[in-house]
């Protein structure tokens, strides 16, 4: 099996968006991954998102992962909202043009699980459906009325417990108010980064793909 990803330019509303894609032969379905805050150095190659690329190709997968706007050699300035989503957007049309009949997933990471959230409530309104949506450790304070979840698709909400970005009490109070069915994911003395529970991570996000 192929598992080297290729280094990819995608269009995108302000330039080119810089990304790596992994054609898997025979794939179950495709999944597009959203990278941390910018601002905080957050990139495609940040180790969480690396690590649900690599989870997401064991489960058979094809994997597309971005550079928003203004990071690495991605085009523009950083928006620090509804524009990293307009990137997201794109990246999920250019996926979807290569792979159009497989089932879409989406994953994020702190502020990517914001954009992906988001993401799929705008593809979800424009009648894409999506096979699941992964929020890891999201930045649920920046999720509002104006970026809508999807509703249809099952949704994994995975925090760790001892998280020093995003705290812990926020996701929870945030999933007691969500109407929507979805599972919280507690990861016991993890911190936001999931160092030393990288596999911790993996062993929660594959089950859920491989069913």
């Amino acid at each position: 099996m192929l598992t080297r990803e290729t280094p990819v330019f995608i269009d995108g509303p302000c330039g080119q968006l810089e990304a790596l894609y992994l054609e898997v032969a025979d794939a179950r379905g495709s999944v597009l991954i959203c990278h941390p805050n910018p601002v905080q150095g957050g990139t495609m190659l940040n180790k969480v998102v690396s690590t649900l690329q690599r989870t997401a190709r064991d489960a058979g997968y094809s994997t597309l992962r971005f550079n928003y706007r203004g990071v690495g050699q991605s085009a523009g300035g950083h928006d620090m909202g509804s524009g990293e989503v307009d990137d997201a957007e794109a990246a999920a049309h250019w996926l979807r043009d290569r792979q159009s009949t497989q089932p879409l997933v989406l994953m994020g990471f702190s502020f990517g699980g914001f954009v992906a959230a988001a993401l799929g409530g705008r593809l979800e309104a424009a009648q894409v459906e999506l096979q699941q949506l992964f929020m890891v450790a999201p930045a649920v304070m920046r999720l509002s009325s104006e970026f809508p979840l999807p509703q249809r698709c099952p949704l994994s909400v995975i925090q760790p417990d001892a998280d020093e970005v995003v705290q812990p009490q926020l996701v929870y109070e945030w999933s007691d108010a969500l109407s929507r069915t979805h599972e919280l994911l507690k990861v016991a003395e993890c911190g936001h980064f999931f160092h030393g529970k990288l596999t911790d991570l993996k062993d929660l996000v594959l089950p859920r793909l491989s069913n």
